[in-house]
């Protein structure tokens, strides 16, 4: 988290870091990231990066394949939009590797659903009730592959807000 506050720092932005471990089922634990988000940076200068970090879970019910970083983003692209059109989001492994995939997460932002309406995605949310985002993020071309990092010490979140 740390190297993350430094390169968004150098970078220009102001910076927040959340203290509190991300955690609970990812797609709850996603709209409330969001809505502490859009909380604690609405009277920071802008650009803003919030740096967060934590484990989610999830609860399989569904045959598809992704992983909890997918999950969370999924879950969090749907609510950006009190962030701004200029928001982005990204959750990632930090091994490399989300769940039963190649990815380590995922980015999103407040045109992933208008994109996947454009690529020809009816019911975008059927994704997520088969827990088969990866599938989902795939055919946007937003998944983030990193391959293995050889190390894991947990989820990064970052949050952009222009």
């Amino acid at each position: 988290m740390d190297g993350a506050r430094q390169a968004a720092a150098a970078r220009g932005y102001t910076v927040h870091v959340v203290d509190e471990p991300v955690t609970g089922e990812a797609r709850d634990a996603a709209v409330a990231h969001v809505a502490h988000v859009a909380r604690v940076t609405a009277g920071l200068a802008r650009p803003v990066c919030v740096v967060a970090a934590g484990e989610t879970t999830v609860t399989v019910i569904g045959t598809g394949k992704g992983g909890r970083n997918q999950e969370f983003t999924f879950a969090a692209a749907r609510v950006l939009q009190p962030l701004g059109e200029a928001a982005v989001m990204a959750s990632v492994g930090t091994d490399g590797i989300d769940g039963p995939t190649d990815a380590a997460g995922a980015i999103g932002d407040s045109t992933t659903f208008g994109r996947a309406t454009s690529a020809g995605i009816d019911d975008p949310g059927a994704y997520l009730r088969d827990n088969n985002t990866y599938a989902f993020f795939d055919r946007l071309g937003d998944l983030i592959r990193t391959g293995p990092t050889r190390t894991n010490v947990g989820d990064i979140q970052i949050v952009l807000v222009a």
